[in-house]
């Protein structure tokens, strides 16, 4: 099963993709994961990349699919796996459907998490980072034990300046933006499914799992019969 998630940032994505990682125990895959692993690694394709992220340019399309197969290829993978971060555009979503199916493998359904703007602000402008270790608090639905105190390290909790409300709200209308011609792509191919991500983070993982647990029984009878 090749599930693809798409949801602007304060979605929920990162969440739900942990879930269904334990759930249908095949990998979650993230982009960023796999670039910032390239980079400090400096492998071939890290090296490649950071010369653009340097210059501060995008990093190719060519090259961000090339680690992706270079993920899905390992055994881990072997029967199916979730991808948050890509396609971000038409022609990476082109490109993935191609590579995938060169490889024998197919893209089952693209899911798109929507989340109303009052719930993604809330759900970012309340998010505490340590300064350390990078562990995630939320002030509300995750707070620490010691008010702006890492539990682990004892470090310094910080808010990013991408989530304040107002890059919040810039951040939310460029996704958007950007997100519709990708989203259009897969709904064209009737693998899009669209799901509320405003309830608590159960919930919404409840609605998901029968969702996905309705298309992995139905292609298994299309096998059987």
């Amino acid at each position: 099963m090749i599930i693809i998630l798409f949801g602007p940032p304060g979605a929920g994505k990162g969440t739900q993709a942990k879930l269904l990682s334990n759930y249908f125990n095949i990998p979650h895959i993230s982009t960023g994961d796999i670039l910032r692993r390239h980079v400090k690694e400096d492998s071939v394709l890290g090296k490649k990349a950071k010369l653009y992220m340097d210059s501060g340019e995008l990093v190719p399309d060519e090259l961000v699919t090339d680690m992706i197969l270079e993920r899905i290829r390992k055994p881990d993978a072997k029967n199916g796996f979730i991808l948050d971060g890509y396609p971000r555009n038409v022609s990476q979503a082109q490109s993935l459907n191609k590579s995938v199916k060169e490889i024998g493998f197919d893209v089952d359904l693209a899911i798109y998490f929507e989340a109303s703007k009052d719930v993604i602000v809330k759900r970012l402008s309340g998010r505490r980072v340590c300064k350390k270790c990078e562990r995630i608090y939320h002030v509300v639905n995750m707070p620490p034990k010691k008010d702006m105190v890492c539990d682990d390290c004892g470090a310094e909790l910080y808010q990013r300046k991408d989530d304040r409300e107002e890059t919040i709200i810039n951040r939310l209308n460029v996704y958007l933006k950007q997100s519709t011609p990708v989203l259009d792509h897969f709904s064209k191919h009737s693998k899009l499914k669209k799901i509320s991500a405003d309830s608590e983070a159960n919930s919404v993982f409840n609605v998901l799992k029968d969702t996905l647990d309705r298309l992995k029984n139905s292609d298994l009878e299309k096998i059987n019969k």
